[in-house]
């Protein structure tokens, strides 16, 4: 399939566009598409007991962002405390840590989620609409591990190639399962195995998401993306670097889960001959905050 043209890629904002599908106040976004009946079917997937964590380890020693990603002092009150006391400081945003963003994180010429204005909401005190306390309820659904490059064959995809909506529905019949309303959708492309091989290198390129794989997601009605890439880097376009992020949050408010691990999950999946399971995750309640750190569970 030809790459989409710039002007496609921009149609999609109206194409992909949930404003008002929820009301004009509206800050869950995709989240929205989980009903209480979606969390009844997800419990109903737990059979063996199992639980795989999804998150990275904060990385508090030898971040290679600036500033680092997460901090972490022992405070103690003498030589023999009582209790030990710790100090956390965490930027969410990057490569580094798991995070859960708001739907406010991402901008598009001057728009956030639901049409409002980003120099309105974003203020220097916090966000002030479409902030990370809109999930403060958490996500309870079913999760579902698309794994591209197993679909396609490999163990990784190749530094900077990208994953189309063709991929997602290969890795779709692989896993034997189809994605619908409300599901937390988590790809992997093998990025993780590629950097433990070759090292991390700089953050572009990257591989990632295609343009039509997000209208893809759209299309199935996904509440979470998650996995271990985001969009391809660079994306090509101009006006829209961040494909995902910028059309995701913007248009659809997307509930996007950054820099998750999925290696190990995709494993457990292969061992309970299963690529569907129970996924929850739930962001700290920070007042105005654009995004939290995150340690999702996958429940089989």
């Amino acid at each position: 399939m030809p790459a989409m043209t710039e002007e496609e890629v921009l149609a999609l904002f109206e194409q992909c566009s949930n404003q008002g599908r929820w009301g004009e106040a509206d800050e869950r976004g995709t989240l929205n598409y989980i009903s209480a009946q979606t969390r009844v079917n997800a419990a109903a997937l737990v059979r063996s007991g199992r639980a795989v964590s999804l998150a990275h380890d904060l990385l508090t020693r030898n971040s290679r962002q600036y500033p680092p990603s997460a901090l972490h002092v022992m405070t103690y009150a003498g030589h023999r405390p009582a209790a030990a006391l710790d100090l956390l400081l965490v930027a969410p945003h990057g490569f580094e840590v798991t995070h859960m963003d708001a739907v406010a994180h991402e901008y598009f010429e001057g728009r956030v989620y639901n049409g409002r204005s980003a120099a309105e909401v974003v203020q220097p005190g916090g966000v002030e609409f479409g902030s990370i306390t809109a999930a403060r309820d958490g996500v309870f659904t079913r999760g579902v591990l698309l794994d591209v490059a197993e679909a396609r064959g490999v163990r990784y995809l190749e530094r900077g190639e990208g994953i189309s909506a063709g991929d997602l529905e290969l890795a779709e019949e692989r896993a034997a399962v189809t994605v619908s309303t409300g599901d937390a959708v988590l790809v992997r492309s093998g990025l993780h195995t590629r950097e433990e091989r070759e090292g991390a290198g700089p953050p572009e390129p990257r591989e990632g998401l295609l343009p039509d794989a997000v209208a893809w997601l759209h299309e199935r009605e996904a509440a979470v993306f998650s996995g271990d890439c985001i969009e391809k880097l660079p994306s090509g376009y101009k006006r829209v670097p961040m494909p995902l992020h910028q059309i995701g949050l913007v248009a659809m408010g997307l509930m996007i889960l950054d820099s998750a691990n999925v290696d190990l999950l995709a494993s457990v999946c292969a061992e309970e001959a299963r690529f569907e399971f129970m996924f929850v995750a739930a962001p700290l309640r920070i007042p105005g905050g654009s995004g939290s750190p995150v340690n999702p569970l996958a429940v089989f």
